[in-house]
């Protein structure tokens, strides 16, 4: 039997190195609004965390503070932005969609991500990863995002699993995997991700 009935991964920062494009299209939509956003500041207090929270550390940024609600209307550019930035080179690690296909033969498979559906869903499907997932959870799904368990618990709900690995990439992702009972292992670098998570499966 093996140790776990899923595996789960976030998606930014764990499938794909999308954290710097976040950043950076954070980083154009909102300059004009005299708001600098860093690389350095974004890595501190944005990996991992839902972009509706997000606006609140950039409003600190200016000078004087911004209105968190007012950068919160760059928003829908800011997606806009990410998506074609994303299709136009989406950046994932070759050979993934054959490591799920493989994952798929003795585990159920899941994406547990706080970015929205339409951040996540077209880019698995042009990955040839989606199909092989048995559920994908997204911000929009849950009212309390990482570090809460929701995420999780919804993931194990529609799986009908009680055990798992969590795949993660922040603090607030292993704290939400293991909040939800499941295992997590730490990703610090997407280009490597499968050779973690082999090493992991094959407890080593």
């Amino acid at each position: 039997m093996p140790e776990f009935q899923a595996i789960l991964f976030d998606f930014d920062g764990v499938l794909v190195d999308s954290e710097p494009v976040h950043c950076d299209c954070w980083r154009e939509v909102l300059a004009p609004l005299g708001v600098p956003v860093t690389w350095e500041v974004y890595a501190a207090h944005c990996v991992g965390a839902v972009d509706s929270s997000m606006v609140k550390v950039f409003a600190k940024l200016a000078d004087p503070p911004a209105d968190p609600a007012k950068l919160w209307e760059q928003y829908p550019l800011k997606k806009q932005r990410f998506r074609e930035r994303m299709a136009a080179n989406a950046p994932f690690a070759e050979g993934v969609a054959e490591f799920f296909r493989e994952l798929s033969v003795q585990y159920k498979l899941g994406v547990v991500s706080s970015s929205s559906h339409a951040e996540i869903e077209p880019f698995l499907e042009a990955a040839g990863i989606r199909q092989y997932l048995g559920t994908v959870v997204g911000g929009d799904d849950v009212k309390r995002h990482k570090p809460a368990p929701d995420p999780y618990v919804l993931a194990g709900e529609r799986l009908g699993i009680h055990s798992a690995l969590a795949v993660e990439d922040s603090p607030p992702g292993m704290e939400s995997a293991r909040a939800a009972g499941f295992a997590a292992v730490r990703i610090t670098d997407p280009a490597r991700m499968m050779e973690v998570v082999r090493a992991r499966l094959e407890g080593t």
